[in-house]
């Protein structure tokens, strides 16, 4: 009898992690994934390393992006966080 409790504790605490933790994590993962796949020449994005720049060019796992002092700086198409407003 007390056996069952404890599984049900453990079950319960288990679907709460998945709720609170695992699933919000995953769906923003799906949206920056999502972002990254329809980048277009000409978007404002903002890297991991917090460079605000403009999308220049765009390869299979490689983007090329400009600043406003013209600098061509190549990156992985992974290290995109958002697009910037």
């Amino acid at each position: 009898m007390e056996y069952a409790f404890v599984i049900g504790q453990f079950a319960l605490f288990g679907g709460l992690l998945y709720f609170i933790l695992v699933r919000p994590e995953n769906k923003r993962r799906k949206a920056v994934a999502q972002m990254q796949s329809s980048l277009s020449k000409g978007d404002q994005v903002v890297t991991a390393g917090g460079l605000h720049a403009r999308v220049h060019a765009i390869e299979e796992s490689t983007i090329t992006l400009i600043t406003d002092d013209g600098v061509k700086l190549k990156f992985e198409r992974k290290s995109i966080t958002k697009k910037a407003d």
